[in-house]
């Protein structure tokens, strides 16, 4: 209610949006429309299903799992903001109000936000977890990953309200068609005829701090790790603990990988290169994140077993 009264209020003779989305060429529409419904169908479906399975099993209720939960749930938001809008985009034109597409940009950037600091605290719960384990129970206490949660969550807020604040001061009289599947921020900005110094320098902040420093945070922290396995004498304790990290160090590769390609990328980087490297992160890393993290993992598998045999017997 807010954002759609603050983009009424918003001067700009613009009151509406086409997005051109992923491809013009007409032959891809149709395959490309099943492939990214299934893609989707995918991510509901596995993301769901591992808050499910984490919310009705006990052995899960720890940190690790905790914070796994959270990234299932911003992974099945931000995909849900995402994809069905760009589905309708391979069946008919796409054109999505001003008001519209400052909140799907919000929630965006909110979630995006977000799922940085998740994968931070989910690196630091496994360096707790590893190199302190005998203070694991007072480091990752419920107190703390109750604040941990707040800090995300409130660090996403704050990226979401200054990219918005900022866009809603521009007029757009550049023509109306976004060169995108969604409404992201450096396509809008080339729709502006005002300046836009203060959205490029914002940008640079906001995503500089939210990628930047949570990509550091997890390079230190697995640095300690592997220097802690390292210095593992068993081949079994080695073995687990590589077990534990790789998944989370796939996830982390994947989609600060791509965010950092978007949002710092070269100049003469194309618009098809921008578009691919945002479908990585908002539409294949949260399908593939609940595979990521369940495939090899001991707990989920033997908390699977236990609710379906739950649900046959009752």
């Amino acid at each position: 209610l807010i954002l759609g009264r603050m983009a009424v209020g918003n001067s700009s003779s613009v009151k509406e949006f086409i997005l051109l989305g992923l491809t013009q060429e007409p032959e891809l529409q149709l395959p490309l429309f099943f492939l990214f419904l299934g893609i989707y169908v995918v991510s509901v479906m596995g993301n769901l299903g591992l808050i499910v399975l984490i919310v009705l099993n006990p052995p899960l209720h720890t940190p690790m799992y905790y914070f796994l939960f959270n990234l299932s749930f911003t992974d099945l938001c931000y995909s849900t903001v995402i994809t069905p809008r760009m589905l309708v985009g391979f069946v008919k034109q796409n054109t999505i109000s001003h008001a519209e597409c400052m909140t799907q940009l919000f929630f965006f950037c909110f979630f995006v936000i977000d799922e940085c600091y998740i994968l931070t605290a989910m690196a630091y719960d496994r360096y707790a977890a590893i190199c302190k384990p005998l203070l694991y129970q007072v480091t990752m206490s419920h107190q703390v990953c109750l604040l941990m949660t707040v800090g995300m969550y409130v660090m996403g807020l704050v990226g979401a309200i200054a990219h918005i604040v900022c866009m809603l001061r521009l007029t757009f009289c550049e023509g109306h068609i976004i060169n995108h599947y969604m409404c992201d921020i450096p396509p809008l900005l080339k729709l502006s005829c005002t300046s836009t110094y203060i959205n490029e320098l914002v940008v640079f902040i906001v995503v500089g701090v939210n990628v930047i420093v949570p990509t550091l945070t997890i390079f230190i922290t697995y640095t300690l790790i592997l220097s802690n396995i390292l210095s593992i004498h068993s081949a079994e304790g080695r073995s687990k603990a590589f077990s534990t990290c790789g998944s989370h160090v796939i996830a982390v590769s994947l989609f600060f990988g791509a965010a950092a390609f978007m949002y710092l990328k070269p100049s003469s980087a194309s618009v098809d290169e921008e578009k691919l490297s945002t479908i990585f992160y908002t539409i294949v890393g949260p399908m593939l994140n609940p595979f990521i993290y369940s495939i090899r993992n001991k707990d989920v598998h033997i908390a699977l077993r236990k609710t379906l045999k739950k649900s046959m017997f009752t």
